[in-house]
């Protein structure tokens, strides 16, 4: 049987969507609402779209597990960010194709952004420093009780001073399912014992920021999946990259001509 891929580009709001390849990429809204018909929403279905405000893209992701029963391979993109094969030129006309998915995934078992660094920090530190340390901490012991085997890969990974970022891979549904079922039981069991009530906005998303680090902690612990790294391409600031750039050849050439 062939494999279907679909790659689902998460968003909370209209955008250009001309230069996606329809055949593969599906748009998501997350956080939609009776009267929002434009994209595929995540409040159908076997859904937890109304916790979006503190899951972020995470109730796409819910919503492709519960919900997918014909893609052999799945992904996630976001609407300024996707996975692309590098060229000088980079715009979304390089962005990964279904060949070159089939390619990498002949060889690897998922698809995983480049790692980010955090140079002079662990990732334990960094995330004291941006959110609240005591969830990260609660989400070790509901590890601890639940996945006791993924302490010490839990713990590796906060030490570290790198993870793969932005909750975006390309995988086979069957490992995305795999996933998906420990990642919910963690998060719904955090989701239970902590109050959020006092977060601003921002602080509110905790559990897409957590679940960034834990999807570290399951490639940790499955280590025999093979992992091929991509870059990813940011369109707004590519584009803000652009405009920087033509206004200094206007002023060069301002200058040139002042001279």
């Amino acid at each position: 049987m062939k494999n279907k891929i679909t790659l689902y580009t998460v968003t909370h709001k209209e955008f250009d969507s001309t230069d996606l390849d329809k055949n593969i990429y599906k748009i998501i809204k997350v956080g939609t609402n009776k009267n929002d018909l434009s994209y595929l929403r995540d409040d159908s279905g076997d859904n937890i779209s109304d916790k979006n405000k503190n899951y972020c893209e995470l109730t796409a992701l819910y919503w492709i597990w519960k919900n997918d029963k014909e893609s052999n391979i799945v992904g996630i993109t976001h609407y300024r960010r996707y996975f692309y094969k590098y060229n000088v030129f980079t715009n979304k006309k390089h962005l990964l194709n279904k060949k070159e998915i089939k390619k990498y995934l002949n060889k690897a078992d998922i698809i995983v952004p480049k790692m980010r660094v955090f140079r002079k920090e662990t990732v334990k530190e960094q995330y004291n420093r941006v959110h609240r340390l005591r969830d990260l901490i609660m989400c070790r012991e509901i590890i601890r009780e639940k996945y006791p085997d993924y302490i010490k890969s839990f713990d590796k990974v906060i030490d570290n001073h790198y993870l793969y970022s932005y909750n975006m891979l390309i995988t086979f549904k069957t490992i995305y399912n795999q996933y998906m079922e420990w990642l919910f039981d963690i998060l719904f069991e955090l989701e239970n014992r902590i109050d959020i009530s006092d977060y601003d906005e921002y602080q509110s998303r905790i559990y897409g920021f957590l679940s960034e680090r834990l999807f570290n902690v399951w490639l940790e612990k499955n280590s025999d999946l093979k992992c091929k790294e991509i870059l990813v391409f940011n369109t707004e600031e590519h584009n803000n990259r652009r405009i920087v750039m033509k206004n200094l050849i206007k002023r060069i050439i301002y200058k040139r001509k002042k001279g």
